[in-house]
């Protein structure tokens, strides 16, 4: 997907192009002229730019061979300063003559018009009203948002049309938003989930080093509990051979259980294209000990074998059991969409919502 086939001005005017692929910018990329400029997320600081575009569809859908329980997307940044080495979604930022290591961590593309566009898009006879997943791809809550503060319009969007919606995230600023987001629970469903794959701070630091601390994280499940908000925890990834054994899952349920979580579903660390490269560089420099391992499991594709898969899973299940997490809590008035969680093996190793982890 080059820029140049990506321009705004592609297509019929005034067509709404539900389903297209995202994003549609002004500008071209290393195949055509020059990408649009690229502005410091926050002033005074290097590291981290944004790369501001107009889309021309925000609404994506969700290619039919996707084995994941949603249709819809809406990602209103590509590319994530969480910096997470194991990220799955590193890839799509080569769609955009973009590298899916150091540009994916710092380049952060931005659709500044998501929410104006997402309200006309809402508002097409050809829309539905199905439920909208965010935090699929990358994390809607990541830094770039505290400047560009795209979520609350868009949130605010789905309120006024009652539109269902999930929110994934890592996120500690996604409590900026608990209000409007208790508003559009009172008019739709909506579902809310946290990413904490381990409470290890020292293994936090290195391998999610841009994010939020774990305990900071359960701390949003918690407030949003307090608030009498559903909040569910992806236990993901779980990492081999830095996160599974029995006694840090253990001591992980423990946390999130404590924080009030209404559920807990876990999912093994998965490999794909470009993820794959970035983690076997990191692990190669910083835990080469490991490597046999991930070369023992991974080397069939992208997924850990099931019989592994059956093993954590089994660890997560008892230690839910000891901690009181067995069965799902859910708050009265708060209207949780259960199904948005994926609910078989393989729908766990293939949801798209590890996008930002």
């Amino acid at each position: 997907m080059r820029w140049e086939e990506q321009r705004v001005d592609a297509g019929r005017a005034g067509e709404l192009p539900l389903g297209l692929p995202d994003p549609v910018v002004r500008g071209s990329g290393r195949a055509g002229l020059a990408l649009p400029e690229p502005v410091p997320i926050e002033a005074g600081t290097e590291g981290a730019y944004a790369i501001e575009i107009q889309a021309k569809s925000i609404l994506n859908r969700v290619p039919g061979e996707a084995r994941v329980p949603f249709r819809w997307t809406v990602n209103p940044y590509r590319g994530c300063t969480h910096a997470c080495v194991y990220c799955f979604a590193r890839r799509t930022h080569t769609y955009l003559d973009l590298d899916s290591g150091r540009d994916f961590d710092s380049k952060i593309v931005v659709k500044t018009n998501a929410a104006t566009l997402l309200r006309k898009e809402l508002a097409s006879p050809r829309w539905a009203g199905e439920p909208i997943a965010m935090g699929t791809n990358t994390d809607p809550y990541q830094r770039a948002e505290g400047r560009y503060r795209l979520m609350p319009e868009i949130i605010a969007a789905l309120r006024d049309r009652a539109n269902p919606f999930s929110i994934l995230t890592k996120g500690t600023l996604i409590l900026r938003d608990l209000d409007l987001i208790a508003q559009a629970a009172q008019r739709t469903e909506v579902s809310i989930a946290v990413s904490v794959g381990s409470v290890d701070e020292d293994l936090w630091r290195v391998v999610e080093p841009g994010t939020p601390s774990p305990l900071r994280r359960l701390d949003v499940v918690r407030r949003f509990a307090e608030a009498g908000i559903g909040c569910s925890v992806l236990m993901a990834p779980i990492l081999p051979g830095l996160s599974d054994s029995p006694e840090e899952i253990d001591r992980t349920v423990a946390a999130i259980a404590e924080a009030g979580a209404t559920s807990l579903t876990p999912i093994v660390l998965h490999l794909r294209s470009g993820a794959r490269e970035w983690f076997h560089e990191w692990l190669s420099a910083q835990r080469p000990d490991l490597l046999p391992l991930y070369e023992r499991l991974y080397r069939n594709g992208a997924y850990a074998p099931k019989s592994y898969q059956r093993q954590i899973t089994d660890l997560v299940e008892q230690a839910k059991e000891r901690h009181g997490l067995a069965r799902p809590r859910r708050p009265e008035n708060f209207r949780v969409r259960q199904d948005e969680l994926p609910q078989s093996d393989a729908d766990r190793g293939r949801v798209r919502q590890l996008s930002l982890l």
